[in-house]
This record gives structure tokens, C-alpha cells and sequence, in this order.
């Protein structure tokens, strides 16, 4: 069953700042939301959508990097490895990319949609996506991620619409955001 793409929450939209909620059991209701989410992150080329970017802030995501597809309620990183730089979009907060620092790999847990626990290692580019929708969980956002004063500078550009740093170009639509 389709329901559409559900509203995007943008920057400045307080459920974006908000620790989310675990779920107690993924039932119906649930599995509608992850279905929905999941055409939202397609008819917005994103490869990761958190709750609370949709206005819920229950602990759920949807990742899909082209190779692998799945939904996460409830996740944990029990542990993480290395680290690398690499430049983040976010389709809460459009045409801004961050270099954000993350770990290489992680170990991770969470329940799946049909309330299996998973147990796995992540590396590359799902590693990444995972910490950036686990991040959105806990309220915290890419703008987080860089100094105070370069955060404020850029949130009043967002605010008044005159950002002019990194940006996705108007060409770019093939450029998949977290």
C-alpha cells in the first residue's frame, strides 16, 4: 500500500532537536511508517531517512545505499573503529554539505522491521549513513558537527535563504543525501 511521500522536517523544526523515543514493538502502524519513509528517501534521492526528519521522534530509520535496504528501530553502536572525514548532505537541511568526521566501521544493534535483533558490522559508505540517522535520533544534525561559529554563521545564511558555502548544485540532482 502507497501513502505517498510524507512532509520533510527542515532546519530550525524543533522535532529535529529532539531526542527521539525507543519503540516498545514494531507492529502495523510501524511497518506503514517504514514503508512510507521509504518512498520518501527514494522521491528525495536520499539514502537515509530518521523519524524525526518526517515529524516522529521515535527511534526508527531507513537506509537504502543502492546495495543494501533495510529499516533500524532502536539502534546502538556498541563499539566503533577508525576514522575518516567525508562531506555529508542532509535532506533536512537542503544544498548544505559538512565534512564530518566519523568512524570507519561499526558495530552495531538494532530490531529490523519484522523485530528481528540484528547484530553486525558496518563499514564505508553504510557506516556512514547509519551514524548520520543514529545522530538524528539523538537530535543532533550535521550543522553540530562544525564550530560554534561557523554553525551560527551558517544557520543565519539557512535562515535568511543567502547560504554561499558548500552547496549541491541545481545540476546534482544524481548526488544521493543522507
Amino acid at each position: 500500500m502507497a501513502f505517498g511521500p510524507l512532509k520533510i522536517r527542515f532546519y530550525g523544526d524543533p522535532c529535529l532537536e529532539t531526542k527521539s523515543k525507543a519503540v516498545k514493538e514494531v507492529g502495523p502502524v510501524e511497518r506503514m511508517l517504514i514503508a512510507a519513509m521509504f518512498e520518501t528517501m527514494v522521491a528525495c534521492k536520499g539514502v537515509g531517512l530518521a523519524a524525526p526528519q518526517v515529524g516522529i521522534n521515535e527511534q526508527i530509520f531507513v537506509v537504502d545505499t543502492g546495495k543494501d535496504a533495510f529499516a533500524v528501530i532502536n539502534p546502538k553502536i556498541i563499539k566503533s573503529a577508525g576514522s575518516e572525514v567525508m562531506e555529508e548532505g542532509c535532506l533536512s537541511i537542503p544544498r548544505v554539505m559538512v565534512d564530518v568526521k566519523r568512524a570507519k566501521t561499526v558495530w552495531v544493534e538494532f530490531t529490523d522491521g519484522e523485530n528481528h535483533q540484528v547484530r553486525a558490522q558496518l563499514n564505508g559508505l553504510l557506516s556512514k549513513v547509519f551514524q548520520h540517522e543514529y545522530d538524528h535520533l539523538q537530535g543532533k544534525l550535521i550543522l553540530d558537527y562544525l564550530s560554534p561559529k561557523d554553525r551560527s554563521k551558517i544557520a543565519s545564511q539557512i535562515k535568511k535563504g543567502s547560504y554561499t558555502g558548500k552547496v549541491l548544485g541545481d545540476d546534482d540532482d544524481h548526488t544521493r543525501k543522507i
